[in-house]
């Protein structure tokens, strides 16, 4: 299934393992991938594909060099952050073709500029209490969802 109806994008990720099992999910669905840089690790052939496995051969990639850069070469797509700030809960949003999800860094998120920049924030329901879920997972129920609103597989 190649569908670039939607993508993920990964906001200066600190972790090569979480970067890792975004990818193999981005492969897996066929969706592109962006990292805004800089990275926590270093973004090499060898660091990620012990990560990513052998799927990085499948993921549609595409770096950029700041936040700035990204904001200027992404196009009009909607930018949708994965937040526990999110003003939305993910069973209550409704995607839209083109839509791009955000993720922060998996040590502190996104800053609050990169917050404000974003045209909708979504937020998982978790128990009360509870800090955050791994970024890769998180990233993986929010695409799932996307694509099932979208294509309405289930």
């Amino acid at each position: 299934m190649t569908d670039p109806t939607v993508s993920l994008a990964l906001y200066q990720p600190d972790i090569p393992q979480n970067a890792g099992n975004l990818f193999r999910t981005a492969a897996c669905f066929g969706v592109p991938v962006h990292v805004i840089e800089p990275c926590g690790f270093v973004l090499s052939d060898t660091k990620m594909r012990r990560a990513g496995m052998d799927y990085m051969t499948h993921v549609q990639l595409f770096r950029h060099q700041s936040w700035e850069a990204y904001r200027r070469d992404r196009g009009p797509s909607r930018l949708v952050l994965l937040t526990t700030r999110g003003d939305s809960l993910l069973p209550a949003f409704e995607f839209e073709k083109g839509d791009t999800l955000l993720l922060g860094r998996e040590s502190a998120g996104v800053p609050d500029d990169v917050h404000n920049a974003c045209d909708a924030r979504v937020a998982l329901p978790m128990q009360a209490g509870l800090r955050s879920m791994n970024v890769a997972v998180c990233g993986g129920i929010v695409l799932y969802e996307a694509l099932r609103q979208l294509h309405g597989f289930g």
